[in-house]
C-alpha cells in the first residue's frame, strides 16, 4: 500500500461486498507538500442503487445484535485500527498533515470508536431497543399505557465528509451509526480519500464488521441521493453552499430524510477584559489562538477566525501573537521539527489566498505573507504551502466581510470590542457557529458571555489558570459532546454520546395493555401481571429471573422509639422527627414523622434475603420518591417487582433493576423507587 512517484493507483471504492474501479481515466490527487502525484479517484459506472440496496437487505444482521454486542464490535475495531496506526501515519503526510495534524486525524477517530464503544457498554442495556422515558398511564385501571421506544432505522446513513480529516470524519460519524444498527456509505472528500480508502481495506480485511455494514465511493457520488427513501440518513460536512444544495436535493425533501449538516462556521475566541498583558488568562489565550490556526494548518471546522479582544489590549495581543507565530516552522510535514505543513491541495491554497483578498478590504495584514511562505523544507511552488496569517479590523461593527468571509487555512482576525455586550454582538455576527471560547478568570464576565454566546453555538469553552493543565481545548470536538452549531454552521449535531447515536433510530409510541407493552419491551410496568411464586426472587440468577416475578413482604409497624432511635444512631435529628409541636407547624406534617431514608431502611429490612445467593450487591436506587408522611402507629410493607434485567456481554452477572413501592396499613403509597442489583448469571456463581 506505500506509494513511490510513478506508482500512483487508482482507488477502489467498496460496493455490495466487492472492490471496484471505476470505468473513468480518474483525477489525480496529489501529494500537498511535493506535488507528486498519490493516487487517482474516480466513481464512473458505480451502481448507487444497488449500494443503497445492499445496505438496506443486509442491515438486518447488525438490527439482530444487541447495543452490547455492537459496543464490542466497535472495541474489537477500534483496536485493529490502533495496531496499524503507523501504516495511517505514513500516508497521512501526503494529506499535508505533521505527526501532530495526524494524531488528531488517525488516533483521534479511533479514539472516538473506543469512546462509543465503553459508553454504549456503560450507558445502553443490552437489548435491541431503548426505552424513551417511563410509562405513560392512559387509564385509569391501568389496563391501558404506552411507551416511547427508540428502534434502529431500517435503512443506510450515508455520509458525506470533508478533506481535512480524513480518518476522524468517517470514524466520528460511522460509530454512533453503527452502535445504533444502521450500515453506511462512506463518501470522503476527494483529495484526501487515499487515505480514508486505506483505513476502509484495513476495517473490510479484518471481518469484524458484518456483511453489508460499511460500504466506500470513492470519487463522485453520482445519482445516490436520487434513491434514497425516509428510512435513510444524510450527513453532510463541508461548504455551507454545497451543504444547502444536498439539503434541498428532491428526494430528500420529498421523503423527509434526515438530514444532518456541519459547515463553514466563523468561530470565535473571546479575551475578557481582565485577562490583560502578564496574566495567565492572556498567555493562554495566545497559545490557544496561535495553536487553532496552525493545527492542520488552520483547516479546522472549528479553528478560531475571530480573535475577540478588548480595544486597549488589542496591540498587546497583536505583539504576542505575531512573536509566537513567527516561531511557526513551515515545511514538508514528513521533516522532524516541522510544524505545521501544507494545505490540502494547491487548488485549495489559491482558495484561501481569495478569501485573504476579501478579508482585506475591511482588514489589513499584521502578520504574514500569503504569497510568499517562508519554509525550512519543501518546494514553495509544487507544494501548498501558506504563512499563518493574522489580520486586524480596527471597526468590526462596521464591516460584514470579517463575520461572512471563512479562509480556510491558517487565518484569524483581530478585532476589538468596547463592553461585554459588543463582544456578544460580535461573536453572535457569526450567524452561529460550532464553538466560541471566553478566556477570563471573572465569573461574571464568563457567565454573561456563555448566556449570550449559547443560543449561537454549538459548544462554549470557558478558559482560565483552574482548567489550563486538564481543558481539551476550543478546538476539540469530544465524543460525549454535541459538535455542531445552528444558523450558519448547518443546525446539526454530531457526536453528542447517546443522543448522536439516536439520531439514527426512530422515537414511536407503543400504546396497548400493560401486560403487552411489557412483552414487547422486556420492561415490566404498572398493570402488567406479576408472578407470585414459593421462591424468593432473591435466590433467582439472571437465567431464571423474569420481569414481573414479584414479592409482597410482611408487615412493620413503626413507633415513636423506632424514629428517636433512627435520629440518635444517624445524628439526623430534624425538628420534623424530634418536636411535636414544631412538626404540626409544617404544613406537610399532622405530627412528628417518621424520616425518609428510615422508611427505605426499614423497607429494605422487609424484601432483603440475607443469605448468600445469586445477588452479588446493591449498587444504588434510582427516582426515590418520599410521596405521604409515616407516622409512630404506621404499618409497612412492600411490594418489590423485577422491571427489567440487563445480562452485560463479558461478565458473569448483569444489572436487575426492581420496582419497589412502599404502603401503609391504607395501602396509600408512602415511598417509591427503584432497587438496582447486580446478579450473577446462575446459580453456582
Amino acid at each position: 500500500m506505500e506509494l513511490s512517484s510513478g506508482q500512483a493507483r487508482k482507488l477502489q471504492s467498496y460496493i455490495g461486498g466487492s472492490w471496484l474501479e471505476g470505468a473513468g481515466e480518474g483525477v489525480a490527487l496529489h501529494d500537498a507538500s511535493t506535488g507528486e502525484v498519490v493516487a487517482l479517484v474516480d466513481s464512473t459506472g458505480v451502481d448507487f442503487r444497488t449500494a443503497l440496496d445492499y445496505g438496506r437487505r443486509h442491515g438486518e444482521t447488525l438490527r439482530r445484535m444487541s447495543f452490547h454486542e455492537r459496543a464490542l464490535m466497535l472495541k474489537s475495531l477500534g483496536q485493529m485500527l490502533m495496531e496499524r496506526k503507523e501504516e495511517f501515519y505514513a500516508l497521512s503526510f501526503a494529506t499535508g498533515a505533521t505527526r501532530n495534524d495526524g494524531w488528531i486525524d488517525i488516533e483521534g477517530g479511533i479514539g472516538t470508536l473506543l469512546s462509543y464503544a465503553s459508553k454504549g457498554r456503560r450507558e445502553l442495556p443490552n437489548t435491541h431497543l431503548l426505552l424513551d422515558g417511563d410509562p405513560e398511564p392512559l387509564s385509569r385501571d391501568s389496563s391501558f399505557s404506552a411507551q416511547h421506544v427508540l428502534t434502529p432505522l431500517t435503512g443506510v446513513a450515508i455520509h458525506i465528509n470533508a478533506f481535512n480529516f480524513p480518518c476522524w470524519g468517517m470514524l466520528e460519524k460511522l460509530a454512533p451509526t453503527l452502535l445504533a444498527g444502521m450500515p453506511a456509505i462512506v463518501k470522503p472528500a476527494s483529495q484526501t480519500a487515499f487515505l480514508t480508502e486505506l483505513m476502509v481495506r484495513r476495517i473490510i480485511e479484518s471481518g469484524l464488521l458484518p456483511e453489508g455494514a460499511l460500504q466506500l465511493i470513492c470519487g463522485s457520488v453520482g445519482d445516490l441521493l436520487d434513491h434514497v427513501d425516509g428510512q435513510d440518513v444524510v450527513t453532510f460536512t463541508g461548504s455551507a453552499a454545497t451543504g444547502q444544495r444536498l439539503r434541498r436535493h428532491p428526494a430528500i425533501v420529498a421523503n423527509s430524510v434526515r438530514f444532518s449538516m456541519e459547515a463553514d462556521s466563523l468561530n470565535a475566541a473571546v479575551l475578557g477584559p481582565d485577562a490583560g498583558p502578564g496574566s495567565e488568562e492572556f498567555d493562554l489565550f495566545v497559545r490557544e489562538v496561535v495553536r487553532e490556526m496552525t493545527v492542520k494548518a488552520g483547516q479546522k471546522c472549528t479553528a478560531i477566525r475571530r480573535v475577540i479582544a478588548p480595544r486597549a489590549q488589542c496591540p498587546a495581543l497583536i505583539d504576542a501573537l505575531r512573536e509566537r507565530l513567527g516561531k511557526t516552522t513551515l515545511g514538508n510535514p514528513a521533516d522532524e521539527g516541522v510544524r505545521m505543513g501544507p494545505l490540502a491541495s494547491l487548488a485549495q491554497r489559491e482558495e484561501v489566498r481569495a478569501r485573504i483578498r476579501d478579508l482585506s478590504r475591511a482588514a489589513e495584514v499584521v502578520f504574514g505573507d500569503p504569497d510568499n511562505p517562508r519554509l525550512v523544507s519543501g518546494d514553495p511552488q509544487a507544494g501548498a504551502f501558506l504563512s499563518p496569517v493574522l489580520l486586524y479590523c480596527d471597526a468590526p461593527l462596521a464591516s460584514d466581510v470579517v463575520h461572512d468571509v471563512e479562509a480556510f487555512g491558517p487565518v484569524a482576525t483581530v478585532m476589538p470590542y468596547e463592553s461585554t455586550a459588543e463582544a456578544v454582538d460580535l461573536a453572535r455576527r457569526g450567524k452561529g457557529s460550532l464553538v466560541a471560547s471566553v478566556f477570563t478568570n471573572d465569573a461574571g464576565f464568563a457567565r454573561d458571555m456563555a448566556l449570550g454566546l449559547a443560543p449561537f453555538h454549538g459548544r462554549v469553552m470557558i478558559g482560565n489558570r483552574l482548567s489550563a493543565k486538564s481543558s481539551t481545548g476550543h478546538g476539540s470536538p469530544l465524543p460525549m459532546l454535541v459538535h455542531g452549531g445552528p444558523g450558519r454552521a448547518g443546525g446539526g449535531e454530531e457526536l453528542g454520546g447517546m443522543r448522536s447515536v439516536k439520531h439514527y433510530m426512530q422515537r414511536t409510541a407503543i400504546q396497548g395493555a400493560p401486560g403487552l407493552i411489557s412483552t414487547i419491551t422486556g420492561r415490566w410496568q404498572e398493570g402488567a401481571a406479576a408472578a407470585h411464586g414459593e421462591e424468593h426472587p432473591f435466590r433467582k440468577s439472571l437465567a431464571e429471573l423474569r420481569p414481573g416475578d414479584q414479592l409482597v413482604t410482611a408487615t412493620r409497624r413503626i413507633t415513636l422509639e423506632d424514629i428517636e432511635h433512627f435520629a440518635a444512631f444517624t445524628g439526623d435529628t430534624f425538628y420534623a422527627h424530634m418536636d411535636e409541636e414544631a412538626a404540626k407547624a409544617n404544613p406537610f406534617f399532622e405530627g412528628r414523622v417518621a424520616h425518609g431514608y428510615m422508611v427505605a431502611s426499614f423497607a429494605a429490612g422487609l424484601f432483603v434475603d440475607p443469605a448468600p445467593g445469586p445477588v452479588l450487591a446493591n449498587y444504588g436506587l434510582d427516582n426515590l420518591r418520599f410521596l405521604m408522611p409515616v407516622y409512630p402507629g404506621d404499618t409497612l410493607q412492600v411490594r418489590l417487582t423485577c422491571k427489567d434485567i440487563n445480562p452485560r456481554a463479558t461478565t458473569d452477572y448483569g444489572e436487575v433493576r426492581w420496582d419497589c413501592q412502599v404502603t401503609n396499613q391504607n395501602g396509600a403509597v408512602v415511598a417509591s423507587y427503584d432497587v438496582l442489583t447486580m446478579v450473577a448469571r446462575t446459580r453456582s456463581q
